[in-house]
């Protein structure tokens, strides 16, 4: 699925044409993609259409869009134009004190995506379309597609987070863990709490409740960049090696940002329908059978939690708990 790079470049390009957006109207096409939503695919449109849309938002893995407040003046429409302008900057600060309690919450799942197109485009395997108009930059289309529907849109209320350290998140998301890109995120407190864990170290970095946004590519390639085996006991791994490891995650998530993430298919595109570069910077995951770029010795796949790790057997070599 979607791991926190993808999102993120979802995230961001979202943000200039969704930011003080009107939902004008909203099409449901197969309610699977509202599993959810607390109510019926009615109550999903009735309390969409005519909201206006604030900065987009993200935690980890999960995006949602904040709504301003029902009573809102609504965005004026532009005039109506066939062609799809997205606007290079601008967003509208989020602040649930001002009563927003409100989000569309998007879940991407393993094939999801929300593609930004005019109002003549529809997309194959679209299940839900937003048709919003933009104050500055005209009328365009939001369409959520999801071959696999795993994914799925939702309207959620705000709650204040799990951790205590302020702002608001969608109750779908209270319980995630703050990525380690955010910058409220404690890292003394995670090196804590994992060194707490009776669990491989691949599961650790999985939890979501730990950290959230790492999935198994940027896992097998966190790892294989700190020299670290999968299934190493998280209390065999001293803080010093902890501590390079969490160095390694930020790396890899910030380099594979820069590239637009990783699309090995069609199933992750940007909101332009555009893959991401990062698949072709990958050291071990689905690197299999290919020499090691550190020693030129195989890298192997072994099978992990219905999934597989990468890795290689010389420069990973598993270390037993103390």
């Amino acid at each position: 699925m979607p791991e926190l790079p993808e999102v993120e470049v979802v995230r961001a390009g979202l943000a200039p044409a969704a930011t003080d957006a009107r939902i004008e109207s909203v099409t449901v096409f197969d309610e699977r993609s509202l599993r959810r939503h607390e109510g019926p695919a009615e109550d999903f449109v009735e309390r969409l259409e005519d909201r206006v849309m604030l900065t987009p938002e993200r935690r980890g893995k999960f995006l949602w869009i904040p709504l301003a407040p029902a009573a809102s003046p609504a965005a004026a429409p532009a005039p109506e134009s066939r062609e799809m302008v997205v606007p290079a900057a601008g967003t509208r600060p989020f602040d649930a004190s001002e009563g927003d309690s409100e989000v569309l919450m998007v879940h991407l799942g393993m094939s999801g995506q929300v593609l930004l197109r005019d109002r003549a485009t529809d997309d194959r395997l679209t299940r839900i379309r937003l048709d919003v108009s933009h104050p500055t930059h005209g009328p365009l289309r939001l369409n959520f597609v999801d071959q696999r529907i795993f994914g799925s849109m939702a309207v959620d209320r705000l709650v204040a987070p799990a951790d205590g350290l302020g702002g608001h998140v969608p109750s779908q998301v209270s319980h995630i863990a703050r990525d380690p890109l955010d910058e409220h995120f404690d890292e003394r407190r995670f090196l804590t709490r994992l060194a707490a864990r009776r669990t491989g170290i691949k599961r650790a970095l999985l939890d979501q409740t730990l950290i959230s946004g790492i999935g198994n590519i940027y896992a097998d390639e966190a790892l294989w960049a700190a020299r670290i085996h999968y299934d190493e006991p998280t209390d065999a791994l001293s803080r010093p090696r902890a501590k390079r490891l969490l160095q390694e995650v930020r790396h890899v998530l910030t380099k594979a940002l820069a590239e637009g993430g990783t699309s090995f298919d069609t199933q992750y595109l940007n909101v332009n329908g555009e893959s991401g570069f990062f698949a072709h910077s990958l050291n071990a995951y689905g690197q299999q059978g290919k020499p090691c770029p550190r020693c030129s010795r195989q890298i192997v796949r072994e099978q992990f939690m219905n999934r597989g790790s990468h890795f290689c057997a010389h420069c990973q070599r598993r270390r037993a708990a103390g």
